[in-house]
């Protein structure tokens, strides 16, 4: 994201996020409880739990996922997630290489990576 109060005039922000159906949104509130952080926000039917606090996300968030291993393509975007997360950890975000390779697992994860997937005949 554009940041004119950085060095690099850019900033990364990380999120984790899960989104439902609004009638989901008791559930949705119960993550708070369960992870001891995040917020809710309803929008357009929909409610997503939100965690940006890195902290928070590497001793709660990805803690679960390593003991309880997500399965198919979204295994994938939870190791890049974790790549980029250990990056900013070490600063790795603060220099114009570091930016690149954060935009490049980005570009990479979700619908990103079905668009580099092969073509099945």
């Amino acid at each position: 994201m554009k940041s004119p109060t950085h060095k690099l005039k850019e900033g990364v922000q990380l999120e984790f996020s899960l989104t439902q159906h609004s009638r989901d949104e008791l559930l949705m509130k119960s993550l708070i409880e369960f992870f001891n952080c995040g917020n809710v926000q309803r929008s357009n039917g929909a409610c997503k739990y939100r965690v940006g606090n890195l902290p928070a996300m590497a001793e709660n968030i990805i803690p679960l996922f390593k003991n309880y291993l997500i399965l198919g393509e979204k295994s994938k975007d939870f190791s890049d997630f974790c790549k980029v997360l250990e990056m900013i950890k070490v600063n790795k975000h603060l220099t114009k290489e570091g930016l690149e390779q954060i935009r490049i697992i980005k570009a990479g994860m979700n619908t990103g990576r079905s668009k580099s997937l092969p073509a099945m005949e």
